[in-house]
């Protein structure tokens, strides 16, 4: 069964930084693209970043430049690197994954269950 579990999410000061993991299993990723997206009270889920199998990144206008995405397929983790936080970040972010990487969250295959991140001013 595919799992993916998302850490580091917590409460940060406006300018802060976090790290997110978000660690997948039950099948190989090696070939799959991965994400984040996050969802703020009611809003709608929006792509943040992703990183396809050959590690080419993509990220949302909003966070370029204070976000960077990685990989490492030993073991099947992705991380977003989150600096200069600011509150409007503060959402629920998820981990998705995908064979190919779109900015829609409707094509991802597999979702986490989230991991809140509150920024405050």
């Amino acid at each position: 069964q595919v799992q993916l579990v998302e850490s580091g999410g917590g409460l940060v000061q406006a300018g802060g930084s976090l790290r997110l993991s978000c660690v997948a299993s039950g099948r190989t990723f090696i070939n799959y693209g991965m994400g984040w997206f996050r969802q703020a009270p009611g809003k709608e889920r929006e792509f943040v970043a992703a990183i396809d199998w050959a590690s080419v990144t993509r990220y949302a206008d909003s966070v370029k430049g204070r976000f960077t995405i990685s990989r490492d397929n030993a073991p099947n983790t992705v991380y977003l690197q989150m600096n200069s936080l600011k509150p409007e970040d503060t959402a629920v972010y998820y981990c998705a994954a995908n064979r190919m990487v779109h900015t829609s969250n409707h094509a991802w295959d597999y979702w986490g269950q989230g991991t809140q991140v509150t920024v405050s001013s």
